[in-house]
Formats: structure tokens, C-alpha cells, sequence
């Protein structure tokens, strides 16, 4: 069942367009000639960050991944109404297949970041590269918490799933995607702050992914003991995720009615 939603879930993101699945490079691929342009080049935010543009996407496919899990999670129920009402099914399908549909976009984006390493003579072939396994399990492991609280919420309250882009728009400006962990750690003096920004479980996944695929970066500083908070990161997310199962399942009950 999971399957079949996931391919009609795709199917219907892409039905009748004339390019298909390369639309899932479209807005990243856009999102990158503009940060590219703009922030790194005329507003200055390439300097100091070797291979800018890798850099750069390397941040938006990680981000990318999250948003659209808890974009399209927490409006996955009310998108599948009609089904919802119709049928008996185990709810939690509907955030589970937006998850799934947005790992196969993820996977497009992560053959083309792939590519760009090779295009620029440094491809990830180094130990870091197993970074990117408990940053891609942090990704998960939020978006699919977000997505699962939120999609309840959102079938009482329907104005969460416009909050819910707020959100993830400010945890995008609030993790390292278009400027550098170094540029903040030079900023951020307290250390208390520094601390709690780097502890941003999103601005750890992001620094695991610039960890694994960014090799011009391995020369500059990073925070310490990148693999335990990413671990710690990792079970506090798994905790968050049970409760937000326990959450929707205690709001599923009325689903059908409130629909």
C-alpha cells in the first residue's frame, strides 16, 4: 500500500508535464544560480568557502529532503481526504508516502551533487563520507516527527501546514546552507550561543552532509565531536518521533468526522 501511494504520489506531482521527473532538479538547481549569484558572488558569501557552488548544494539537498517531508507530511492527510473517508487504512501511510516521494527527489539531487564533485575534481572519496549516513537519519528522523504531529494537527487546525512553511523557511535561514558554520563561529562570541546554533539538529545533519561531500571544506574548522552530537541528535529525534506517533494516533480517532 505504502508502495502504491508513493508511485501515485510521484505520478500526480509530475502528471502531463513534458520534463517529468527532471522538475525535481528545477528548484534546487534554481535556488543554487541564485544563491550562487547574489550571495556568493555579489553580496561576498563565497569568500573563504572553496568550490562555492558544491558548498551550496550540498545545503539545499539536505534542506531540500526536510522540507519537503514536512511540507507535504503535515498536508498529506487532508490532500487524501476522500480516501480517508472512505476507506480504513493506517493514516500514518499518508505522511510515510510524501516521505518516500520525497526521498526519490532527494536521490535525483544526490546523483546530480555526485556529478558537480566529479566536474570539479573533488569527488567524496574519503572516510568522511560516511558522515552523510547519521545526517541523512537526522534529516529522517525530524521531517518524519514534523510531519507526523503536524498532519494530525493540521486536520483540526488548517492553518498549521501555512505555519509549518514559516517554520521551516526560518530553520533554512538558521542552519548553515548559503553561509559557513566558520562566518558564524567568528560572529557568535558567547559560546553558550554558539553552542546552541550548532546544536540545531538541522545544522548538524547539514554539517554531516558538507562533512561527506564537501572535500575543499576538509582544511577548515568544524565543530568538535561532529559524530556524537550528530548521535545525540539522532536519539533525542527518535523520542520526538515516538511522541509524535503517540500524538497522531490519539487525534486520528476523528479524522473522518473533522474531514
Amino acid at each position: 500500500m505504502l508502495d502504491l501511494l508513493v508511485k501515485r504520489d510521484l505520478k500526480a506531482r509530475y502528471k502531463d508535464s513534458a520534463l517529468g521527473f527532471l522538475w525535481a532538479l528545477a528548484r534546487p538547481l534554481v535556488q543554487l544560480a541564485i544563491y550562487f549569484v547574489v550571495l556568493g558572488h555579489f553580496l561576498g558569501a563565497a569568500r573563504g568557502i572553496p568550490d562555492f557552488a558544491v558548498y551550496v548544494f550540498t545545503g539545499l539537498t539536505a534542506m531540500g529532503l526536510f522540507q519537503e517531508i514536512a511540507v507535504g507530511g503535515t498536508a498529506s492527510v487532508l490532500a487524501n481526504a476522500g480516501l480517508v473517508k472512505k476507506v480504513y487504512m493506517p493514516r500514518e501511510l499518508f505522511p510515510l508516502a510524501s516521505t518516500g516521494s520525497a526521498l526519490f527527489n532527494f536521490g535525483i539531487q544526490i546523483v546530480v551533487l555526485l556529478v558537480a564533485t566529479i566536474l570539479v575534481g573533488a569527488p567524496p572519496l574519503h572516510a568522511d563520507i560516511l558522515y552523510v549516513f547519521p545526517a541523512l537519519l537526522v534529516v529522517l528522523v525530524y521531517g518524519l516527527a514534523f510531519a507526523l504531529l503536524f498532519a494530525a494537527i493540521n486536520v483540526y487546525l488548517r492553518d498549521i501546514q501555512y505555519l509549518v512553511e514559516v517554520a521551516t523557511m526560518l530553520l533554512f535561514w538558521m542552519s548553515p546552507v548559503v553561509y559557513s558554520w566558520q562566518m558564524v563561529q567568528g560572529i557568535i562570541t558567547n559560546q553558550v550561543a554558539l553552542e546552541l546554533y550548532t546544536n540545531n539538529p538541522l545544522t548538524l545533519a547539514i554539517l554531516g552532509f558538507q562533512r561527506a561531500f564537501w572535500v575543499a571544506g576538509d582544511a577548515l574548522p568544524s565543530p568538535p565531536l561532529l559524530a556524537l552530537r550528530l548521535l545525540i541528535a539522532l536519539v533525542v529525534g527518535v523520542v520526538l518521533l515516538f511522541v509524535a506517533h503517540r500524538v497522531f494516533l490519539r487525534l486520528q480517532g476523528n479524522f473522518a468526522q473533522e474531514l
